[in-house]
This record gives structure tokens, C-alpha cells and sequence, in this order.
């Protein structure tokens, strides 16, 4: 994860903010009238006290009543208005955020995120990015009102005399800014340590969901909830010591306010002593200081909070920040399918070699096999010519065309890869078999279904196609997981068919069923047949076998 300061993250959302900048002007102006407007309900009180003790002041007793009404009608409405429309921005803008996010990840994947960790994932895409709420509604604009709203009641309070001013100033600036720096450093890493703490709990809770059968079939469930517990327990010791420093930054807070109120008391009440200022300059300066502290200690709350903000935006920048490992292509002519190659490629993951020197042919037309132990790099032969990975020596090509000259979306039209586990969503049969062509038509799925020997079985579902197949199809077995994967390369008919294991799951019937399918399409496809079965392979028109990374 990479490490970027506060400002850095702080800068890189607000620049997020572009889109929606005049509703965001908006809404400080709203916040600043508002707070204004607040302020100088307690000023005019002052000036009616000053008026009931025959002082001479600028306004009538009548005219400051319904100034104070006014002001606090306009108070509520702006306040209300002013929430409403950062909230309207913050939602706004994380639509905006998990657009952009999602964008990443479908460029960074496969190759990214390959045996990575999928909880923590979810944990960024969710929780994170939820948690920029907070800050695009209750930060950006409250610095924006501290600053303009300090500008003016600095001069406000100055008009009575220039030391008051800068008294103001620095009660502002300690309360506002200092603060929230102090406490903001003294937090350290704490945020970002929860952030990845609560990442870490969200894959412990994801990856128990999805064992629970083996966890309560090996009697397990003790150790795991202990597990759980003793997760649960680190991280709520991490939210005590947030919730501690907050508790520590308020309390500062209230008396680093009650200081200055203090110093402005006795400051200007001994230049009232010595004639430098009158007793309104005592009065209205030390209640305007009193009651105008609400868009600091707005600021001052900061410092406890934004430790865990920056840190959710880090790792949702973490995300939009990452290289793809192979880009997308576009802009490149588009091509037929008339063939494939493999010419002396080698490929290496994670330091280990998986393939080494290897060349094959796949004509048009033919069926190619290929077999091999497990972890000789067969599947990874096959995500190289879907292009999930750039090979590190040697070419893949398609149509003579490496297919990293080919456009990305051409590229999948000519392809059809059926892994070894099928994903399915928690969703209807139906609309998992539209992925692989949104516009199919019911009789068209069908026809696919057929051609996976899945049809029949659909049939006899009491929802027929618009049975939910269950979360990762869990209300499936795997043999009919792994034949509505089958049925969804048939219905996206691409020319180029790459099937790994396609019928591991499947009994001798279903089996002989889809390679009969398989046969019938070899006039208008190819199909490269990855498989330990020697009843699947016997479909094949040419065999490669690979050993070690080489082909043979």
C-alpha cells in the first residue's frame, strides 16, 4: 500500500469535487450566511443590553428584535439547506468515486487480483468509500465557512480596536487549524491501521461464510469463533484509542475556547481602563468571540476523524492509482478470426517459471488438445490468449495479429473461455447466461442450454430460467455450475472456443452430449480442449502435451 501524507489525499478527493463545484459554493455561502447569522443573535443581544443601559449603538431596540427573529428563521432554513446540499454532493460524488473505482478494477483485472485477497477488496469498495461521506459532507465546506467567517468577524471584532482582532485571529487559528494538526499527528497511523484491521476482519468473515460447511463438518466452529473474537477484539481496542483521542481533542478544545474568552475579557477590559476602548468594546468583542467559535470547533472535531478518512481515501486510492498490468487497447483496426498462434513463448508468475519456450498451432476449424499435469501451465496458456496476462518472451497471435496489436473489445468477441470454476451471481439462470450476450433472445438461450446438456435440467426448476442459482450458485451442484458455464460460451458464439476442463464435473452422458455439440460447431469454430480425460480428448484433431512449462 502506498503511503501518501494527509494533504496529498485531502487534495486528490477535493479534486473530485470539480464536477459539482458551483453546488458546493452553494453550499458555503448557505453555511457562512447561516453561522453569520447565529453569531450575531448573541452580537444583538449585546446591543440591546447596551441600549436598556442608554449607550449609544447604531440600531433601535425595535429594529434589533426583529433582526434577532430574522436571523434565526434564516438560521434553520440555511442550516437545513446547507446539509441537504452537501449530502447532495457527498452521494453525488461517491456514485461518481465507485464509477471510477469499478472502471479500475475492470482494468486491473484478472492479472491484479489473482489470488488476492477478495474481503479486503470488498472492504475498499464499500466501507471505504461510504466513510468519504463524512468528508465531502461535513468538511470541505465547513473550511470553507471557518475561513471566510473568521475573515469577517476578525475584522468585526478589530473595527473596536486592532489587538482585539488579532486576539480573535489567534483564538480562530489555534482552534481551527493547530488543533486538529496537533491531534491529527499525535493519531499517527492509528486510522490507517484500522482501515486495514477492519479489511482484515471482512476476509476472515467472507472466507468462514464460504467454509462454513467444512468448518461445522470438522467440528471447527470454536477455534473460528475464538479467531473471530479475538479479530473483533483488536480492532474495537483500535476504535477505543480513536474515540479516546477525540474525547482528549474535545476537552482540549473547550478549554483552549474558554482561555481565549478570558484573555479577550481581560484584554479589553483593561484597555477599557486605559480609555483605549469604550464599554461596547468590551461588551460586544467578548460576546462575539463567545459565540462565534461554532465553524472552528467544526474544524477542531477534524483532527480525530480524519485520520480514518485519509486512510479509507488512501486505499480507495490505492485502487484508482494502480497499473494495469496489461492495458486496453483500442484504436487498432478490427479483425476476423482465421487461426491462432503461440510462438515460443515463456511466462513467468511470481518469480516461478510456468511456461518456457513454448510454440503451438491452433488452425481455423480444428479442435486442439492439450493435456498435462496440474501446474504444468495449461490454464495459463489459455489466459495468455485471452490476453489476461502479456507474455514475457515470445508472441501470441490471432489472425497473425499479436493480440497486443488487437482492440481489447475485439479481442473478447473472438473468444470464448469456459474456466475450470464457473462464477455464477446470485441471480436468475437466465440473466447469468445474458452475460455473455445482453440481447440474446429466449429461444437462443435455449438452443445454448442444449448444446450444454443443461436444457433438460433447467426444465424440471420450478422458476424454469428464472431460477435464482443462489449465491456463487450454491443452489446449484458443481456439474451444473460447470455446464451453464458451457452454455454461456455457446451462447456468446465467438469463433474461438478455450475450454479448461470443461467436463471435469460431468458424467458419461452430459459429457458425450457436449462433445457431440463440440463436434457439430467445428465447421465454424476452433476449439482448444484442456482436459485430463482421455474420453474428452478424443473429439481432438492434434494433441499437445505439456510437461514442466514445455510442450511435447
Amino acid at each position: 500500500m502506498k503511503k501518501r501524507s494527509g494533504f496529498v489525499v485531502m487534495a486528490r478527493i477535493i479534486g473530485l469535487v470539480k464536477p459539482l463545484i458551483g453546488f458546493m459554493a452553494l453550499a458555503v455561502c448557505m453555511g457562512l450566511i447561516g453561522n453569520l447569522c447565529a453569531s450575531f443573535i448573541t452580537i444583538f443581544g449585546g446591543y440591546a443590553l447596551l441600549a436598556l443601559l442608554d449607550f449609544d449603538i447604531p440600531f433601535s431596540l425595535k429594529f434589533i428584535f426583529a433582526a434577532v427573529c430574522i436571523f434565526a428563521l434564516v438560521r434553520g432554513i440555511l442550516r437545513y439547506a446547507e446539509q441537504a446540499c452537501n449530502h447532495f454532493i457527498a452521494f453525488k460524488l461517491l456514485a461518481i468515486i465507485r464509477d471510477k473505482v469499478f472502471a479500475a478494477l475492470r482494468k486491473l483485472c484478472p492479472a491484479k487480483f489473482e489470488g488476492k485477497d477478495k474481503g479486503n477488496l470488498i472492504s475498499i469498495i464499500t466501507s471505504d468509500i461510504e466513510l468519504l461521506e463524512v468528508f465531502y459532507a461535513h468538511t470541505i465546506s465547513p473550511i470553507a465557512i471557518a475561513f471566510f467567517f473568521t475573515v469577517i468577524l476578525c475584522v468585526f471584532i478589530g473595527s473596536y480596536h486592532w489587538v482585539l482582532g488579532v486576539i480573535a485571529l489567534c483564538a480562530y487559528v489555534t482552534v481551527g487549524i493547530i488543533i486538529p494538526l496537533v491531534v491529527s499527528k499525535a493519531s499517527g497511523d492509528i486510522g490507517m491501521s484500522f482501515r486495514s484491521k477492519s479489511g482484515d476482519l471482512s476476509s476472515f468473515v467472507l472466507d468462514g461464510l464460504r467454509g462454513l460447511s467444512e468448518t461445522l463438518q470438522y467440528g471447527q466452529g470454536e477455534k473460528r469463533i475464538e479467531e473471530m473474537n479475538v479479530r473483533t477484539d483488536e480492532l474495537s481496542r483500535y476504535e477505543a484509542r480513536m474515540k479516546s483521542t477525540a474525547g482528549r481533542n474535545q476537552a482540549v478544545t473547550n478549554t483552549v475556547i474558554l482561555i481565549f474568552d478570558l484573555i479577550m475579557l481581560f484584554v479589553s477590559s483593561a484597555m477599557y481602563q486605559a480609555g483605549a476602548v469604550g464599554f461596547d468594546g468590551v461588551l460586544i468583542p467578548t460576546i462575539a468571540l463567545f459565540s462565534s467559535f461554532a465553524p472552528s470547533v467544526a474544524l477542531a472535531a477534524l483532527g480525530s476523524t480524519l485520520q480514518n478518512t485519509f486512510a479509507a481515501g488512501n486505499r480507495v486510492l490505492d485502487i484508482l492509482d494502480e497499473t494495469p498490468v496489461v492495458e486496453e487497447i483500442t484504436g487498432e483496426r478490427e479483425i476476423t478470426f482465421t487461426g491462432a498462434s503461440v510462438e515460443n513463448v515463456s511466462f513467468d508468475y511470481d518469480c516461478e517459471t510456468v511456461l518456457s519456450d513454448v510454440s503451438l498451432s491452433i488452425p481455423y476449424g480444428k479442435v486442439v488438445g492439450i493435456t498435462g499435469k496440474s501446474g504444468s501451465g495449461k490454464s495459463t496458456l489459455l489466459k495468455l490468449l485471452m490476453r489476461f496476462w502479456n507474455t514475457q518472451k515470445g508472441s501470441v497471435k490471432i489472425s497473425d495479429v499479436d493480440v497486443s496489436k488487437i482492440n481489447t473489445a475485439n479481442l473478447r468477441e473472438m473468444e470464448s473461455f469456459v474456466t475450470q470454476e464457473t462464477h455464477l451471481f446470485n441471480d436468475s439462470i437466465k440473466n447469468n447466461l445474458l452475460i455473455a450476450k445482453l440481447d440474446a433472445s429466449d429461444r437462443e438461450i435455449e438452443e445454448a442450454c442444449k448444446k450444454a446438456s443443461v436444457h433438460d435440467f433447467i426444465m424440471t426448476l420450478p422458476q424454469k430460467y428464472d431460477t435464482s442459482v443462489g449465491e456463487l450458485g450454491d443452489a446449484l451442484l458443481g456439474g451444473e455450475r460447470q455446464r451453464l458455464g458451457l452454455a454461456r460460451a455457446f451462447l456468446h458464439n465467438a469463433p474461438l472456443m478455450l475450454l479448461d476442463e470443461p467436463t471435469s464435473n460431468l458424467d458419461s452422458l452430459n459429457e458425450a452430449v457436449i462433445l457431440k455439440a463440440l463436434n457439430e460447431e467445428r465447421a465454424n469454430k476452433t476449439v482448444v480442449l484442456v482436459s485430463h480425460r482421455k474420453s474428452t480428448m478424443r473429439i481432438a484433431d492434434m494433441f499437445y502435451s505439456v510437461e514442466n512449462g514445455r510442450l511435447s
